[in-house]
């Protein structure tokens, strides 16, 4: 009998983990959602079976073995601990909640209950990200020394007013960018972050309010052309626009020589350079292009030239096969979640030991009172 999932969400996380589950050879027998005639649209789509808007009856009617939830950040917490009442194995997208308190009642209620659990900060998946980690390993450049993830994607300061604009809803860059950045160096060196100092800005500090948006990657074709159009409505927004972190980060195989990361970004400034990640060595360096590592990468000796090197074949071969990164990223997880629970093994995916362990790095920056230890006591 294959595994059977119910999806929580029917946005691009919610579709998108259906999909990458259905990759794996489990069965979506439901789907749950905030929006009746939105929910039972994309299940019919999709050909999921069972479309709700109260997750309550779904997990009582269905019996899941996973739950895979894909809400807005703040719609995780309850969901969650029903599902793990009733022994769920959870998949659960980044933020893991919305306080460093919750995630921690998450992680520990899950460790009690012996499931299962993924959290899914997935771009480290990414084939450089993936071919930067075979090489840090292989020691192309040396005992890693410093890091540098610098982004600026100039999106509208006029996006639609939505759960992104709301830190109550698991909004902000901070959330829902730098999961991913951290989660790639921390795989890319085999590593933990151990400390983190930084500040945020608020450049966005209210929205318009635009009908008709649900998928999230689709909402800048909403956004009216100028502030001063005539008839707008505007909401407060509270979420975070930039963020600029420092990160100590500590190799498994060298622990006594931590790593200094920096993580940059500003939303919705310009961009000149080119966004990139820089894995700086004793004695090389690589650089992958993109925001989320997608390549080209190149790596370069010291004194040397840089030098593309393209994604060998074991690592072409083990991807998904999925045109659309973010859930071909989701369909990497779920393999090796799918397997672990099938008794194959742990792989080393994030768990909610990590959701918990990056909430508590997300307040920290938040709060920007200098450098805080992780975990905490």
């Amino acid at each position: 009998m294959p595994l059977r999932a119910l999806i929580l969400g029917s946005g691009f996380a919610g579709q998108g983990h259906a999909e990458a589950f259905r990759n794996t050879g489990v069965e979506i027998v439901g789907m749950a959602s905030r929006t009746r005639e939105v929910t039972e649209q994309v299940a019919a789509d999709m050909g999921i079976p069972y479309a709700t808007t109260d997750w309550q009856k779904a997990l009582s009617d269905l019996q899941p073995d996973i739950v895979a939830v894909g809400t807005p950040g703040g719609a995780h917490f309850d969901p969650t601990m029903a599902a793990l009442d009733q022994g769920c194995h959870i998949y659960c997208d980044k933020p893991l909640a919305t306080s460093a308190e919750d995630a921690k009642k998450m992680y520990l209620k899950a460790e009690k209950a012996g499931v299962k659990t993924a959290f899914s900060a997935s771009y480290r998946y990414q084939p450089h990200a993936l071919l930067a980690k075979a090489l840090v390993a292989e020691g192309k450049i040396g005992d890693p020394l410093e890091v540098e993830c610098i982004s600026h994607p100039s999106l509208s300061p006029l996006l639609p007013f939505g759960w992104s604009n709301r830190l109550d809803q698991g909004g902000g860059r901070l959330y829902n960018n730098f999961p991913h950045k951290l989660s790639i160096v921390l795989h890319v060196l085999d590593a933990t972050v151990t400390a983190v100092n930084g500040e945020l800005r608020y450049d966005v500090t209210r929205s318009p309010v635009v009908s008709g948006v649900h998928d999230f990657r689709k909402r800048g074709q909403f956004a009216p052309q100028s502030k001063d159009e005539p008839g707008l409505e505007w909401e407060a927004a509270d979420a975070d626009s930039t963020y600029t972190v420092l990160a100590r980060i500590v190799p498994k195989v060298h622990p006594e020589q931590s790593v200094s990361a920096l993580f940059k970004h500003g939303s919705i400034h310009p961009r000149f350079d080119p966004d990139h990640m820089v894995f700086y060595g004793r004695d090389a360096a690589i650089h992958i292009s993109g925001n989320y590592a997608s390549g080209p990468l190149h790596l370069c000796p010291q004194n040397g030239k840089w030098e593309e090197i393209p994604l060998p074949k074991n690592i072409t071969e083990s991807l998904p096969d999925i045109e659309n990164a973010s859930v071909r990223n989701w369909a990497y997880l779920a393999r090796e979640f799918v397997a672990d629970i099938q008794g194959q093994g742990y792989a080393g995916y994030q768990t909610f030991q990590d959701g918990w362990i990056f909430q508590e790095a997300f307040e920290a920056v938040r709060a920007g009172t200098g450098w805080v230890e992780l975990p905490p006591e």
